[in-house]
């Protein structure tokens, strides 16, 4: 006779639980922690400004700063006059035109504005400006030279960007196209990539006939910046091609200016169609956006969000490392936790493009490894984003561990792309003021610069064999 099994003991509820790690308070809970005060009232002009206002995207459109002169005209009761001239200073160099929303403007802590991560990232100071690395070009990504027809670039074998646009609802220092994206500056002609029925025309015949791309970002530009007749034109064109997959509409709309995500909005509405249609064709498209700091959630993100998650529309987010911003470990951990909080997924961490006037923003190869080192284990995986170099010259994103040499004392790291360009080497160049000054010197010297690069070149080719 076969003896029964013995029963499973059943807690009771009145046995104590072992809590095996340290109960944490809801108040250290930060990322859960978001602003949903009146923090636009702080901004002499906008004190008077209701919450229903405020929430308006038309009145966030009409009052956005395009201007140093208009953003004196926001900000001037609250900085000092040695920090306006700073602003005007720091315009006059900048690759990137001025373009700011209310609701990033009343973000920024305007009692300590030079060490505030959102100012840092819109407005330029001429006090923190620094000489641009001497190999930076202005298209570093090759961008351009990838681009079999205007404004699309074909570098991975199963993927392409889509420029559709130049123009942003903010325009942000660091951004990786300022050879095209916004109006001229003092520094920078732009290439042109103006929306254009015949330039995506040519865009989408080019994709039509190349089976092997099943991928598409749709970027510029922003395309918050698209009309909804345009994002359904586009998308829609892009359904109708078999072999296309996949896409995802890019945009940093709403992380600078959530309040237009509600029911309603023209543009969600042709998001949402062409996401359903997408659906049912069995395809993806979602939305790729871009936080850089936990401060720019709030509730309106929050209530973003949530819009987004009800309708089944994925959305993803990158961010990019800057100094100053995001680049120690506590400030990143809180920005992953938070999106993570709002159903946004974190994707990617781009270690800093050489782009001209930034130089102040950039950080080291290395502090990207330190600072995935702590964030990994501290939430799920598929919320822990994968931190990128973007390869100089066109090699695409690399996770940023995967150098094939890096030399910390030169700052340069090589890379390698088999499945994107095989046989070649690609570098990045950590900024020359985390260098000593004798390798500073070095890099100023053309002769021994070279030296540098060929040096590390060799190295990893010895790595590789």
């Amino acid at each position: 006779m076969t003896a029964s099994p013995t029963p499973t003991p059943v807690a009771s509820d009145d046995q104590p639980i072992v809590h095996l790690k340290p109960r944490v308070e809801p108040d250290a809970m930060a990322w859960r922690n978001l602003r949903r005060d009146a923090f636009w009232q702080q901004i002499p002009a906008f004190a008077d400004v209701s919450a229903e206002e405020f929430a308006t995207f038309k009145w966030q459109e009409k009052n956005a700063v395009t201007s140093p002169k208009r953003l004196v005209e926001r900000v001037r009761d609250l900085v000092s006059d040695e920090f306006v001239e700073d602003v005007r200073k720091g315009f006059a160099i900048a690759p990137m035109a001025v373009r700011i929303s209310p609701y990033l403007l009343s973000l920024i802590d305007w009692s300590s504005p030079y060490t505030d991560p959102i100012r840092r990232q819109f407005l330029p100071l001429g006090s923190e400006h620094q000489a641009d690395h001497p190999l930076l070009t202005l298209d570093s990504l090759h961008e351009q030279g990838d681009a079999p027809v205007p404004g699309l670039t074909h570098r991975y074998p199963d993927k392409a960007l889509f420029l559709a646009l130049d123009t942003c609802p903010v325009y942000c220092r660091f951004c990786t196209r300022s050879y095209a994206v916004g109006l001229d500056t003092e520094e920078v002609e732009k290439v042109s990539l103006k929306a254009s029925k015949a330039r995506w025309a040519r865009a989408l015949r080019y994709l039509r006939e190349r089976p092997d791309i099943e991928d598409v970002v749709i970027s510029g530009g922003d395309a918050y910046r698209l009309k909804p007749a345009q994002i359904k034109e586009i998308g829609h064109a892009l359904l109708d091609i078999p072999h296309i997959r996949r896409f995802r509409y890019a945009t940093k709309g709403l992380a600078i200016m959530p309040v237009r995500i509600k029911p309603g909005d023209p543009w969600l509405e042709a998001i949402t169609e062409v996401v359903d249609r997408g659906r049912k064709l069995h395809k993806e498209v979602v939305i790729h956006t871009h936080f850089n700091h936990p401060n720019e959630a709030t509730g309106f993100s929050q209530d973003m969000a949530n819009t987004f998650f009800e309708r089944g529309i994925t959305v993803r987010n990158q961010s990019v490392l800057q100094r100053g911003v995001n680049d120690d470990p506590a400030t990143m951990q809180l920005l992953v936790k938070r999106l993570g909080w709002l159903n946004i997924q974190p994707y990617y961490v781009y270690v800093h493009d050489l782009v001209r006037g930034t130089e102040d923003l950039r950080t080291t190869v290395s502090t990207a490894l330190e600072l995935e080192k702590g964030i990994r284990g501290s939430t799920a995986g598929f919320n822990t984003p994968t931190f990128v170099v973007d390869a100089l010259g066109g090699g695409g994103k690399r996770d940023a561990h995967s150098f094939e040499f890096y030399n910390r004392e030169t700052g340069v790291s090589v890379y390698t792309a088999p499945s994107v360009k095989a046989d070649q080497l690609f570098m990045y160049f950590d900024p020359l003021r985390d260098l000593s000054p004798s390798v500073q010197a070095d890099w100023n010297d053309p002769k021994r610069r070279q030296a540098m690069i060929d040096s590390a070149l060799e190295s990893a080719r010895r790595e590789m064999s």
